[in-house]
């Protein structure tokens, strides 16, 4: 497994893929998508998922930049159906709006 943030960030890029958000139902149904906000770093936050980092999340969380697709989000993605940015730290489904034609940005 890897385990430097530079091999994680690699691992999670290449894993991170546009997916209709009708496919993503399933995850939704048991609770484990988690929407993170647009000017965040996709490829970032499943980092400090895997890496368990509880303070940071706690920010995030506070901060609005990550939490749970709300119903309200929900009906109006499946009504819509649009891509949206997927990458999987299992359990959690961490998904992001598609805003822009090219992948998600990743610090180096």
């Amino acid at each position: 497994m890897a385990d430097t943030d530079e091999a994680l960030r690699a691992e999670f890029h290449s894993q991170t893929a546009r997916i209709p958000w009708h496919d993503l139902q399933s995850h939704y149904a048991r609770g484990a998508v988690v929407l993170v906000r647009e000017d965040m770093d996709l490829v970032e936050v499943a980092i400090q998922l895997r890496r368990d980092n509880k303070a940071r999340f706690e920010a995030w969380i506070a901060g609005g930049e990550v939490a749970g697709v709300t119903d309200e989000v929900a009906s109006a993605w499946y009504q819509s159906n649009p891509e949206v940015w997927a990458v999987v730290v299992a359990p959690w489904v961490l998904v992001q709006a598609v805003t822009a034609p090219s992948a998600p940005s990743s610090q180096s």
